[in-house]
């Protein structure tokens, strides 16, 4: 039991670093540049990639793999979404 009690408290820190550094590249994200935004969205999208084919290449679980896709659209929505506004219309 003690093992199954560690593994959760280890996927529940995992959880709240993960939130965290959600919140930190959403802040960063809407502070950039209109201009960087597209310049990020190309690297963003060729990192994305690569991390695709290491996943693919790796013994690791499908859900693993489905997260990382949704959250992979989820930020290039994210970062294309901000890309497109005008400078009125994030207020």
């Amino acid at each position: 039991m003690k093992n199954l009690q560690e593994a959760t408290e280890r996927i529940c820190d995992l959880k709240g670093s993960l939130v965290a550094m959600d919140a930190l590249v959403t802040a960063l994200i809407h502070v950039m540049p209109r201009e960087m935004r597209a310049e990020l969205l190309s690297t963003f999208e060729g990192h994305a990639e690569v991390a695709r084919n290491v996943l693919l290449h790796t013994p690791i679980s499908e859900h693993s793999i489905a997260a990382f896709e949704r959250d992979v659209r989820r930020t290039s929505a994210l970062i294309g979404a901000h890309h497109h506004l005008t400078p009125t219309s994030r207020h």
